[in-house]
């Protein structure tokens, strides 16, 4: 099972992400939240906020980041 990114279409912090990690060759499954409720709500629950981009990578949860807080994040993730 991949790790999963939320994002919001137009969000310049997720555009930024996902061009990082398609970089990189790191493998997530992206889940578009805007008008997707259950979307949403599945990412209010992992990080109580609603902001974009927010990461689920098997239970170790990133939300409201940029690339400078996903490199350390992906580090403690062994990449």
């Amino acid at each position: 099972m991949l790790p999963k990114l939320y994002i919001k279409p137009g969000c310049p912090w997720c555009d930024e992400v996902v061009d990082y990690l398609d970089r990189k060759k790191i493998d997530v499954e992206t889940i578009v939240v805007s008008g997707n409720r259950e979307a949403m709500q599945e990412m209010v629950n992992l990080s109580g906020q609603t902001k974009a981009p927010t990461m689920d990578w098997h239970g170790e949860v990133l939300a409201d980041f940029g690339v400078d807080e996903l490199v350390p994040f992906l580090k403690k993730q062994g990449l």
